[in-house]
C-alpha cells in the first residue's frame, strides 16, 4: 500500500499536543514498550485550547497547522495518543493510511470505539466491558523524580524557614460535572486551614484555576498561608519543591494528575471534592454514574446506549486512592503516608505488544 511503512521494524508515533500530564503518560508507555517512536506534536486552535471542538471527527480542523509537526507518509504502523484533540488527529491519519494504522487510546473515546484497537482506561471512565478496552485502577502517570529532587535543593532554604509541619494545598479547576466558584473556594480554605493546625499552609493555583477562585483565595488567605498563582511566564513555580518537601498535600478532586504525583511520593494526601453544579444535566450525568456503579444491568444499559453518553466519574479515582489507603477525604485523620500506587504499566505494554507482529509488514487489517 502506498504511504505506509514497509520495513520490518515497526513504525511508531506519538501523536500528542499542548498538555504535559497527558504527554507523559503516551511518553511513558512508548519508552517502555523498548522500539524506535516518532513524536507528533498537534497543537490547537487557540479558540480550542481550554474549549473543545464540538465536532468530533477524523479531521485536523481544530488545529494549528503552522505550529503543530507535519503528518505526512510513510503513514505508522501504530499510533499511541491521548485527549480529543490528539484523537482526532489520529484518527486522520488512519483513515489516510487506508486504515492500515492502527491506534492506542489513553482515555476514552468520543465516538467510534471499533476505530481504536485498544483503548486504555483508567477506572474513572465508565466504558463498557469489550475486547478493545484495557480496564486501569489509576491513571499511569509519573513523577520526573530528577527535577523534583534539582526543585528541592533550589528551595530547601526558603521552604525550612516556615513553620513545620508544611501542608500544601494544590487548586485545580471546574469540570464537568463539578462546580467550583469563589464559595466553594472558601470553604476549601477553611477545612485546609484546620487541616493545616499549627504548622504552615503553602498553597498553589493551576492553569485551570478560575480567576473568581484566585481572587476569593486571595481575599481570605490566611495569616499561616502562602499563596502562589499559577502564571505561565512564571520562572519560580514551586509545585515540583513542594513534592519533595512538603509534609502532607491536600488537593481538589478534579486534578487527577496532582493526586496521583502526590501519591506516588508516598506522602500523606486529603482529596477535596468539588461539589456538583446544579441543573438538569449535571443531574443526568450524575445519574448515569449511579447507574454504571449499580452492578451489571445499570452498566449494560450503558454499554447499549454507546461510549458517547457515558459520563466521566472522577470520585471513581477517589475511591481507589481511598481503599488502596493512598488518601483520606479532606476533614478525616491523615494517613501516615508510605504506600505507593500500584504499577499497571507493564500490563498495558503487554497488551500493545499483542498488536505489533501483524503490523511488521504493510498487509493492512
Amino acid at each position: 500500500m502506498a504511504g505506509v511503512a514497509t520495513t520490518s521494524a515497526p513504525l511508531i508515533w506519538l501523536v500528542i499536543g499542548d498538555k504535559p500530564g497527558d504527554n507523559a503518560q503516551v511518553a511513558i508507555i512508548a519508552e517502555a514498550l523498548g522500539l524506535p517512536f516518532e513524536i507528533k506534536r498537534v497543537l490547537p486552535k487557540p479558540k480550542y485550547v481550554l474549549g473543545k471542538p464540538h465536532l468530533f471527527m477524523a479531521s485536523l480542523y481544530h488545529l494549528d497547522l503552522e505550529r503543530s509537526d507535519n503528518l505526512q507518509p510513510p503513514w505508522p504502523d501504530l499510533i499511541l495518543t491521548i485527549g480529543r484533540r490528539s484523537a482526532m488527529a489520529a484518527l486522520w491519519i488512519r483513515k489516510r493510511s487506508g486504515d492500515h494504522s492502527r491506534i492506542v487510546l489513553l482515555g476514552r473515546p468520543k465516538l467510534w470505539m471499533a476505530r481504536f484497537s485498544l483503548i486504555v482506561v483508567a477506572s474513572q471512565y465508565l466504558l463498557p466491558t469489550n475486547e478493545r478496552v484495557l480496564k486501569l485502577d489509576l491513571p499511569l502517570m509519573r513523577s520526573n523524580d530528577s527535577a523534583i529532587a534539582a526543585a528541592a535543593d533550589a528551595w530547601q532554604s526558603r521552604l525550612s524557614e516556615l513553620p513545620q509541619p508544611l501542608t500544601v494545598l494544590l487548586v485545580g479547576g471546574q469540570t464537568k460535572p463539578f462546580r467550583f466558584d469563589p464559595d466553594t473556594a472558601r470553604e476549601l480554605l477553611e477545612m485546609a486551614q484546620r487541616a493545616a493546625g499549627a504548622g504552615s499552609l503553602y498553597i498553589t493555583t493551576s492553569r485551570r484555576t478560575p480567576p473568581a477562585v484566585v481572587a476569593a483565595l486571595q481575599q481570605a488567605l490566611p495569616a499561616n498561608a502562602r499563596l502562589y498563582c499559577w502564571s505561565a511566564e512564571s520562572s519560580d513555580n514551586p509545585y515540583l519543591a513542594l513534592l519533595a518537601c512538603a509534609d502532607r498535600f491536600i488537593v481538589t478532586g478534579d486534578s487527577m494528575s496532582m493526586m496521583i504525583e502526590v501519591a506516588r511520593q508516598r506522602k500523606p494526601l486529603a482529596i477535596f471534592a468539588l461539589p456538583y453544579q446544579k441543573g438538569l444535566r449535571s443531574w443526568l450525568q450524575q445519574r448515569l454514574i449511579a447507574m454504571s456503579n449499580g452492578g451489571s444491568l445499570g452498566q449494560r444499559v450503558l454499554g447499549k446506549l454507546g461510549a458517547i453518553y457515558q459520563p466521566r466519574d472522577l470520585t471513581a479515582i477517589h475511591r481507589q486512592l481511598y481503599a488502596k489507603q493512598l488518601a483520606v477525604p479532606l476533614g478525616n485523620e491523615w494517613l501516615p503516608g508510605g504506600l505507593t500506587p500500584e504499577d499497571e504499566l507493564q500490563k498495558v505494554v503487554a497488551r500493545i505488544q499483542r498488536l505489533l507482529p501483524e503490523q511488521a509488514d504493510s498487509t493492512p487489517t
